[in-house]
């Protein structure tokens, strides 16, 4: 037998339910409508469901929900003619949900209200207490020989259950609105709430006589049942006013979760705020919000358009995510899906996978540096712009995995025939010339010089010119190609750029080579211990066509400047030490030579002569570094007063 030590009643304080429920149980008060449109669609979602099991007596109503405002009794009503709810039904849907909590767990949420609570207090219905100081319920369910119900309750934790004379099935839910709550009351602001958060529920909702929501929803057809003009009409609904995207791809799988949703790559703006999502978030067709970021990968979060599933844990708002693992699975799915469609695109239409290349690199560079399986996914489509003349018909192949499975097959890779081209491919057509090094361009502005001076001694070179690029992706390519070394168009040149010049002797009185007259020449003349001068011949056929002199920027001092200004957040400044590189076979600088008279003495100094070779030194200078950075106010004023005393000097000699 056992024994009782002791009974009792558990002691409930009801009245603490509410106070929480109107300050505390939604961060925003219009959601209100959202939860009881959401009631009102699984309303009718059952009643469906219970016909299909043969208990609904005839043919189911046109579904539909009807709003109705009135402004005199500052009431708004929601009906819907679902499946409805018996008296019993009420007392355990509506009454209980809220009030069987113990004390303790009350208490709990009146010290941090910010805890999860929809899962204990269930209905989304008591959100109506928010906006309103008296709810009420009138209700008929669909089951033959029921009597409709009517439920009214205050606020407070009195309710009044009475008959109705209710003779349709459904169920009408009406508020009578706070006076600081009216606004909810305005036809204007119910269209614009509905819009937001129930646009595309699958059910007719009409505010008196007019449909207000757009009902269908694309993320959930089948993508062989939309055109790209469906695609593109969605976008422009979902971002009015803004350019059209560049692809897009569509979302559809059941296992091992339900996910929905459409996602678009957009033009990339230079104002883009990466950290900041556009993605919607839905739950079975119900705007929960404008940011996830926590589904979407850190990579595409520039990303636009609509995620659905009901897989997704949400607080009590449905306003935030918890990471647990189905949220990390998502994630990967969504990061391969993007990485399949962009794959299928590389391999089916490489013309198109170009034009949208230039905004879609970013997301992919951006993505092999964040994900590693990302990376591996995407590591053989990731092209770049290149100085490769076109002109290649034997163009070699890449192997691209295709979208289902994991065979590989063979693909044409037309890089050299549209501008761009792998990695691989560049170090596969340049081992020969340069076996293991790429040259880079980072600025196409201002390396134009060094650009042309490898196009036109046959060197292949790589435009790697976006933010990403430079200060993030060529570091990353270097930790994956360890034997490959990365050298910018305007470092160190190449040897094979440099003509070996003779070592001739121009000036028998000092027996001093070409190289060494042109070197102290400019030494003396720019005055400026901070500037190496390096004597080297440019090979060229056409000398005039090179340009006199170059300003030389070493690969690693440059790089550990620029990582600094990254570090501190600010633009790099021109390095004060450089070299300057005299191409001693252009015309200009043999002039130079000859116009000094071979001779650097300290009277030819002070001449006339001595003056304006100083000038012509200083004024190739000024050129060189003009390629490569801009002048402030203060140089430019100084260039053009050097050049026009130059000019004045050169022109009184003719």
């Amino acid at each position: 037998m056992t024994t009782v030590l002791e009974q009792g009643n558990i002691t409930i304080h009801t009245e603490n339910i509410f106070p929480i429920i109107k300050k505390s149980l939604y961060t925003d008060h219009e959601i209100f409508l959202r939860e009881l449109i959401s009631n009102s669609v699984d309303a009718i979602a059952k009643l469906k469901m219970v016909s299909y099991a043969g208990e609904v007596d005839g043919e189911l109503p046109e579904p539909l929900i009807e709003i109705k405002v009135d402004s005199e009794k500052k009431t708004l009503s929601v009906s819907d003619n679902g499946i409805g709810m018996t008296a019993e039904e009420i007392k355990k849907y509506i009454n209980q949900v809220a009030f069987s909590s113990a004390e303790e767990f009350v208490e709990k949420y009146q010290k941090d209200p910010s805890q999860q609570i929809i899962g204990h207090f269930g209905l989304g219905f008591y959100s109506s207490f928010m906006v309103a100081k008296q709810v009420e319920i009138e209700t008929l369910s669909h089951r033959s020989g029921s009597e409709a119900v009517h439920w009214s309750c205050d606020g407070s934790p009195a309710f009044e259950l009475t008959a109705s004379p209710r003779t349709e099935p459904g169920t009408t839910i009406t508020l009578t609105m706070m006076d600081e709550e009216t606004e909810y009351i305005e036809e204007a602001r119910i269209k614009q709430l509905v819009k937001t958060y129930c646009d595309f529920m699958p059910v007719t909702i009409k505010l008196g006589e007019e449909q207000i929501n757009k009902q269908k929803a694309p993320w959930k057809d089948s993508a062989q049942n939309l055109k790209d003009e469906d695609y593109l009409e969605f976008y422009r609904y979902l971002y009015p006013f803004q350019e059209d995207p560049l692809l897009w791809v569509h979302l559809n799988t059941d296992y091992p979760f339900v996910l929905n949703g459409i996602l678009y790559f957009p033009p990339i703006k230079p104002d883009v705020d990466v950290n900041k999502g556009q993605i919607k978030l839905f739950s079975n067709q119900v705007f929960v919000s404008d940011r996830c970021d926590e589904i979407i990968p850190e990579f595409l979060r520039p990303l636009r358009g609509v995620i659905d599933s009901t897989d997704i844990p949400l607080n009590v708002s449905r306003s935030a995510l918890t990471n647990n693992r189905t949220v990390r699975r998502i994630t990967d799915f969504i990061s391969k899906k993007i990485g399949d469609r962009l794959k299928a695109m590389y391999r089916d239409d490489r013309k198109e996978y170009v034009r949208c290349w230039e905004d879609v690199g970013t997301f992919v560079k951006f993505g092999s540096l964040k994900d590693e399986k990302f990376k591996k996914q995407v590591e053989d489509i990731i092209i770049y712009k290149t100085t490769l003349e076109d002109k290649q018909d034997d163009t070699p192949k890449v192997e691209v995995q295709a979208e289902e499975g994991d065979a590989w097959q063979d693909t044409e890779e037309i890089a050299g025939n549209d501008g761009y081209t792998t990695l691989k491919d560049y170090l596969e057509r340049n081992k020969e010339k340069h076996e293991n090094r790429i040259f880079y361009c980072t600025d196409p502005g201002s390396q134009a010089t060094y650009v042309d001076l490898y196009k036109n001694q046959g060197l292949e070179v790589l435009f790697m010119d976006s933010f990403i690029d430079t200060n993030y992706f060529i570091p990353f390519l270097e930790r994956e190609y360890t034997d490959v070394k990365f050298s910018r168009v305007d470092s160190d040149l190449d040897n094979t750029l440099i003509d070996e010049e003779p070592s001739e002797i121009v000036d028998p009185k000092t027996n001093k080579t070409r190289s060494e007259l042109v070197k102290e020449l400019f030494e003396k003349a720019l005055a400026n211990e901070k500037v190496t001068i390096q004597t080297k011949s440019l090979k060229s056929d056409d000398p005039q066509g090179t340009p006199p002199a170059m300003v030389i920027l070493p690969e690693e001092m440059r790089r550990i400047q620029e990582m600094t200004a990254l570090l501190q957040q600010k633009a790099a400044d021109f390095p004060d030490m450089h070299t300057l590189l005299v191409n001693v076979s252009h015309p200009m600088v043999q002039n130079l030579v000859n116009l000094s008279g071979g001779a650097i003495v300290d009277g030819g100094g002070t001449s006339k002569t001595g003056e304006l070779v100083d000038q012509m030194c200083q004024h190739i200078y000024d050129l060189a570094l003009i390629s490569q950075k801009p002048f402030d106010a203060d140089s430019m004023k100084a260039f053009i007063e050097r050049s026009n005393s130059l000019l004045t000097q050169v022109t009184e000699r003719l």
